[in-house]
């Protein structure tokens, strides 16, 4: 079934053109501030136009711009000006498409929109590897298949042909508003005709805010699943389908295949049933898309539809943490938080014994009480931004909170092997490089440390030989984190976690 709606932003840009060219147009009038016209043409083949502004108090103006530089075409002789009579200078070299612009004048908090547009927007018809190819700002129209949907609110999807594929960002209903992408009832599998205009964002190729041409509905539909979040121990997945094509095909992704297969295909009339077979899940957290295939002798027809499967949680170090691929697989982590770079959403620093990594927005950090020093085991997935190495959608596990504390007041502690302290003193003397014994002196006050381990987490030889390979040394200012106990006489910060130090002058 094909379905055509009407072009509202082309007959708009028309509507525009013909006011522009009307010596009768007269701008909506402020009281700060007049423009002789409020929309400006310019012609295709380049050159200049100009508005005078009359102002009670000093002016600006700006680009209205969807993207970064997405309006760098327009040249504009002034965006600020005084109180009194001025004029603007808007010009453009050649184009070979129209295009517009979208401004803002604003004068003592009044705000006076112009547009200005070269030539009529016209579509271009072509594939989505042309749309890559060709110039940023141009407007297109591409027929594809919908082969994800990012956002259903805005309409942000992407659209697919047999040369590639371009990212829509923002989809307008059928009155041409905003926000009201699910009343065009487009899903997966869909094959669509989109009009728009082009940015590039990054390394993304965008059509901006288009209208549909036309929708042709997918023959084949998942109706529904069973068993779509599967537990460690695997089991059947079901997914229930209606196909209107020659039979039905299923494309299992290549990373699923060893722990994934098809264990039936049941088809009655239109309706088929498929049901999938998970292994155990020996591992993390893992998913996959799976994508259903029909054809009517001419076009390909697809259907998509997700499940997961839990996993264990896989204990980790943080540098074995760091070397993990980019996932779902969910590692525990324990160490020391040692920067917070917003309480607010969550972002901080932790470490243990073999290294650092970044925590980005932990849920609930806020109003969990944590602090710098204290001791977390937290639950999260390795992702990765530009370089920053992540522990991502992390909730805690334990905490240990870790109070600082003088020399003196720590001898006035009670012994306690939970109890976890933060002392800062000079080295006096070192008993033992290996295990790290030392005597911590604060003025008066001075304690026994009874073994300096690299960072919190550390067992056997790795606890060992620290004062050497830190290289520290008498006189050296250092911050350790341990518990308080007494062996005989003598009173110990045992177990001690390094956290800096400062060589002596």
């Amino acid at each position: 079934m094909k379905i055509r709606y009407i072009l509202p932003t082309i007959l708009a840009a028309f509507a525009l053109i013909f006011t522009s060219c009307s010596d009768d147009e007269t701008p909506t009038l402020l009281d700060q501030v007049k423009v002789t016209t409020s929309t400006v043409a310019l012609p295709m083949a380049g050159g200049s136009n100009t508005i005078t502004v009359n102002a009670q108090d000093s002016w600006t103006l700006e680009k209205v711009m969807t993207m970064k530089d997405s309006v760098k075409w327009l040249n504009i002789s002034t965006v600020t000006g005084s109180a009194g009579e001025s004029e603007i200078v808007f010009s453009a070299s050649k184009t070979e498409s129209g295009r517009t612009a979208q401004l803002l004048l604003t004068c003592n908090g009044e705000v006076q929109n112009i547009t200005v547009i070269q030539g009529v927007p016209k579509a271009a018809t072509a594939t989505c590897a042309q749309v890559i190819a060709g110039p940023d700002s141009k407007t297109y129209r591409v027929t594809g298949v919908v082969s994800g949907i990012a956002n259903t609110t805005y309409g942000n999807w992407y659209l697919t042909d047999n040369t590639g594929t371009i990212y829509i960002y923002g989809t307008l209903d059928k009155k041409g508003n905003e926000k009201n992408f699910s009343s065009l009832g487009i899903e997966e599998g869909d094959e669509v005709t989109v009009e728009g205009p082009k940015t590039t964002y990054g390394s993304t190729v965008e059509l901006v805010n288009v209208t549909v041409i036309n929708i042709n509905k997918s023959l084949i539909k998942v109706d529904s699943v069973q068993n779509a979040n599967l537990p460690l121990e695997g089991g059947i997945f079901t997914t229930y389908l209606t196909c209107k094509g020659q039979g039905v095909s299923v494309e299992i992704p290549a990373d699923a295949k060893d722990w994934l297969s098809i264990s039936s295909i049941q088809s009655v009339g239109q309706n088929t049933i498929v049901n999938f077979k998970a292994a155990a899940n020996t591992g993390g957290d893992r998913g996959t898309s799976i994508t259903f295939h029909t054809t009517d002798g001419k076009k390909d027809y697809t259907a998509k539809t997700s499940m997961t499967q839990k996993g264990a949680i896989i204990a980790s170090s943080i540098a074995n943490f760091n070397a993990a691929a980019v996932g779902t697989t969910l590692y525990r982590l324990s160490g020391v938080i040692t920067k917070i770079t917003s309480a607010t959403s969550g972002n901080f620093y932790i470490k243990d014994y073999t290294g650092e990594t970044y925590v980005y927005k932990m849920a609930n950090f806020a109003t969990s009480g944590l602090k710098v020093g204290d001791i977390v085991t937290l639950v999260g997935t390795r992702g990765q931004y530009g370089t920053t190495i992540e522990v991502m959608n992390s909730y805690v596990e334990t905490s240990s909170s870790v109070t600082s504390v003088s020399i003196a007041d720590l001898l006035t502690k009670p012994d306690a092997n939970n109890v976890y302290y933060m002392v800062t003193g000079t080295i006096k003397s070192i008993v033992s490089t290996k295990y790290g014994n030392l005597t911590l002196q604060d003025g008066a006050s001075e304690i026994y440390v009874y073994g300096l381990y690299p960072g919190y987490g550390a067992t056997g030889d790795a606890r060992y030989n620290f004062v050497t390979t830190q290289n520290l040394n008498v006189g050296d200012q250092l911050t350790v984190i341990g518990t308080k106990t007494t062996y005989g006489s003598t009173i110990e910060l045992a177990n001690g976690i390094y956290y800096s130090s400062v060589a002596a002058q």
